[in-house]
């Protein structure tokens, strides 16, 4: 516990010096939540309830701003760097198995292979035209042992078509489900075999994914 409220300290510091509108926009979570927490004590008729809810309240909405400011400044960080979306995807949590740079070209773009429920998805960034070939390569290499596991492609940018960073993993983790919990390990084994010794190129380190320096914007 000690440990998370030092982490916290930290970006939050952190965060106050790279983000001039955390402050403010904390303060407003606070109040909005103090509002909700207050109102609710109101509505069950007891005083000390107000109190009670009404800190609850301004915590959570304090803590709810607060996370949400950290994230979209990691992704700043990250964004435009090689590996930023095997970063992104990293962090993701439950059953998902995710392999950086299954495939990679000269000019550092890469695509990213991620099996869970909803199959095999390769993700894909660097240049649109590049990577969209890099992605039907391994979409065509893949699909040969995939069984019945869909094979689908996602390909990072801003673009049309594209999925920009920072929606990148609710993009993922929005896809339906295809394959059964009990069957996605076994996918992930199949495939294994597959995989080339690819180094990835020099940029972020996918492991500190939650330690960026953020710029702000």
């Amino acid at each position: 516990m000690r440990e998370r409220i030092r982490q916290m300290m930290a970006a939050w510091r952190q965060l106050k010096q790279i983000d001039p509108r955390a402050l403010p926009l904390v303060l407003v979570g606070m109040a909005v939540g103090l509002l909700i927490g207050v109102g609710a004590g109101m509505l069950i008729g007891l005083i000390w309830l107000m109190a009670v809810f009404g800190f609850l309240g301004a915590f959570t909405g304090a803590l709810f701003v607060f996370s949400r400011r950290v994230q979209k400044a990691q992704y700043l960080a990250i964004e435009g760097q090689p590996g930023a979306a095997a970063a992104v995807l990293q962090t993701l949590r439950g059953q998902w198995f995710v392999t950086p740079a299954v495939a990679y070209s000269a000019k550092q773009d890469l695509v990213h292979r991620v099996v869970g429920r909803p199959g095999i998805i390769l993700v894909g960034e660097g240049s649109p035209q590049r990577t969209k070939s890099l992605l039907a390569k391994e979409k065509k290499r893949l699909t040969k042992v995939a069984g019945d596991a869909p094979v689908r492609t996602v390909l990072v940018g801003d673009g049309d078509g594209q999925v920009p960073i920072r929606k990148l993993q609710v993009h993922v983790t929005k896809m339906s489900r295809e394959v059964g919990k009990k069957d996605v390990p076994k996918l992930e084994r199949r495939l294994k075999p597959l995989d080339k010794s690819l180094p990835i190129p020099k940029g972020i380190d996918p492991n500190q994914a939650n330690r960026p320096r953020p710029k702000p914007r």
